[in-house]
């Protein structure tokens, strides 16, 4: 298990012996997110660091299951000293206190009733030697089991001619998913799997290679899921567990009827506990 230490934020080859300097912002933010990872204790599981190319296009296709999976998947990069850009909404790009640092970092944004724009920019970052991070579930999974893929991250691979690197993250939900509060504690677990390069094969069509894909990112989540170290508290803490496992998270069935429900503008009823609240707990906990 890897714990952010105070070094580490001030390591001066933290990002390689001559990083572009036009990743400057992207630098700070990584600093700034090794604070938080230190400041909570989060304890890291990171395997397969060593898939991620040291030079070259490639694109990271993750499940989905946290607000902040892209820094976990982004700690995976850093010890090849690869910076990787997420597509993330277009919304997000354009609000007032995250868009200028999504812009900085170069993310893709992505507009959904638009997308080919950022098809096409995505795949000039691939060509261009960057490594591109995808959720192709399209938004976090509340049944914590892996959603239908959409299929532009292996059309990109297969037009770019760059090799997709499955991946599964799993335990930042128990801080901050869909439908649930926001939960402050410290010690939380957080697994990164990174799985075995799969190139596209000559004259392969993407919906294969997308079938390849699904297939090796399930493997992935379920040996995150399983070598887990953490376990739920009690019954009322297995909220965070798929129900295949014994969890009571929604079956896939019942989280696409709630999904639909969510698109569609009804409020899904949160059952944690307020935030304020847990900020209150989080300062007054002796340890």
């Amino acid at each position: 298990m890897y714990t952010a230490r105070w070094g580490d934020v001030a390591r001066r080859d933290l990002f390689g012996p001559h990083p572009d300097p036009r990743d400057r912002p992207y630098h700070g933010v990584i600093r700034l997110a090794l604070i938080v990872f230190r400041l909570f204790r989060f304890r890291f599981d990171v395997r397969g660091q060593e898939h991620v190319p040291a030079t070259g296009g490639a694109i990271i296709c993750s499940n989905h299951v946290s607000f902040f999976d892209f820094t976990y998947l982004g700690l995976a990069a850093l010890p090849q000293h690869r910076m990787v850009r997420f597509m993330a909404k277009a919304s997000v790009f354009s609000n007032r206190f995250s868009g200028p640092f999504m812009r900085a970092m170069h993310h893709i944004p992505v507009d959904r009733t638009a997308g080919a724009a950022a098809f096409d920019s995505a795949v000039r970052a691939l060509k261009d030697g960057q490594v591109v991070g995808v959720f192709p579930e399209a938004t976090i999974s509340t049944s914590f089991t892996v959603k239908d893929l959409k299929a532009g991250a292996a059309r990109m691979a297969v037009q770019a001619g760059v090799p997709i690197l499955p991946a599964a993250v799993w335990g930042g939900h128990r801080i901050a998913t869909k439908a649930h509060d926001v939960v402050l504690r410290r010690d939380v677990a957080v697994t990164v799997l990174i799985g075995e390069p799969l190139v596209p094969e000559p004259g392969e069509k993407p919906q294969a290679l997308l079938r390849r894909t699904r297939v090796a990112m399930e493997a992935l989540l379920d040996e995150a899921q399983r070598s887990y170290p953490d376990q739920p508290a009690g019954d009322d803490d297995r909220w965070w567990l798929p129900a295949h496992l014994g969890g009571t998270a929604p079956t896939p069935e019942e989280a696409a009827v709630r999904d639909n429900a969510y698109a569609a503008g009804h409020k899904v009823t949160s059952t944690r506990t307020p935030p304020l609240e847990q900020v209150r707990k989080l300062l007054t906990r002796r340890r």
